[in-house]
């Protein structure tokens, strides 16, 4: 009933539906990972409260020369809380500017914080808003404190698709936060990552708002997740509908009359008909060739009574 599958037709269609579902197996489990990692990351952000601040320098790698930053931590250090102690140098501050918080656009302040061994720290010490002037016009920042500063905040990875860098009103003006392209502006060696401040001592100026960390959507790659396995599951539901399909079919030849054969006006069901009996009498005939045939019996037939009515002449 199914010696039908060992042809080279439904052979080929088995492959195509064994190589299909393997991929979709994978991209589910690729997702899988996505939901994973990003699951962690939110473990993180959520328990940065809860354990105590690790020193900077015993989870990054310091840098050793001015002009390019340390080496960029993975993503499984990013949110890790940190601390660490040094001076702040406001000569080499930072504006990013055109950056949301709460929906509403401003500044994001980062001020080099320099440490023992002559490296620096990037640290992220809030948002303060856009003057009435505009985005472009210089933002009022409460000035970084002097002496020694001891900072605890979250570990944040560099931003990607470096933006120029300008000298504006006093600081370093950028669209984004990249440290390989920032390093080339500073005279020190600086590290592969900034900090986002959460806790200062001496306290940080109320006029900063704090840098919100928003948690990855991990459920969204869950979702799809299911989806490619369901997915999987499903080509070989449909190989074996279609197979199953086929089995059935009449083995005759024969197939049912489908809407588009049957005839669409009467003539036409007349003239099929015609031709069927034709098939089945062996002969074609011509209804008026008919006609012309039955007209001519009745003549002949009244032709034969008046004959034999005729009385015979002596």
């Amino acid at each position: 009933m199914y010696r039908f599958l060992l042809t080279p037709r439904w052979l080929a269609a088995a492959a195509l539906t064994v190589v299909a579902s393997v991929v979709m197996v994978m991209l589910g489990n690729w997702q899988l990972h996505r939901y994973q990692e990003r699951t962690a990351i939110n473990d993180r952000i959520d328990a940065a409260d809860a354990v105590d601040a690790v020193a900077l320098t015993s989870v990054l790698t310091a840098p050793t020369a001015a002009g390019t930053p340390g080496a960029a931590p993975g993503k499984a250090l990013a949110w890790t809380k940190v601390t660490l102690t040094g001076r702040y140098d406001p000569a080499n501050e930072i504006q990013a500017r055109g950056r949301t918080v709460g929906s509403k656009v401003g500044f994001e302040i980062l001020t080099p914080l320099l440490l023992a061994d002559g490296t620096a720290v990037l640290v992220d010490r809030g948002w303060v808003p856009a003057p009435p002037g505009g985005a472009l016009a210089a933002p009022e920042v409460p000035p970084a404190p002097t002496g020694q500063v001891t900072v605890v905040g979250q570990i944040h990875l560099s931003e990607s698709r470096p933006a120029p860098v300008d000298r504006r009103d006093g600081r370093l003006d950028t669209r984004r936060i990249s440290l390989p392209r920032l390093a080339t502006e500073l005279p020190f060696p600086v590290y592969g990552a900034y900090v986002l401040l959460t806790e200062q001592t001496p306290a940080a100026d109320p006029a900063f708002v704090p840098i919100p960390i928003p948690h990855e959507d991990s459920w969204q790659n869950g979702g799809y997740a299911v989806q490619w396995w369901v997915f999987a599951g499903m080509v070989f539901v449909l190989y074996g509908w279609q197979a199953r399909r086929e089995a059935l079919e009449p083995v005759s030849g024969a197939r049912p009359t489908r809407k588009a054969d049957r005839p669409r006006d009467r003539v036409e069901a007349a003239d099929q008909r015609k031709a069927a009996r034709d098939r089945a009498g062996g002969a074609p005939r011509d209804r008026v060739e008919e006609a012309d045939r039955r007209a001519a019996e009745a003549a002949a037939s009244r032709s034969a009574t008046v004959t034999a009515d005729r009385p015979e002449s002596d």
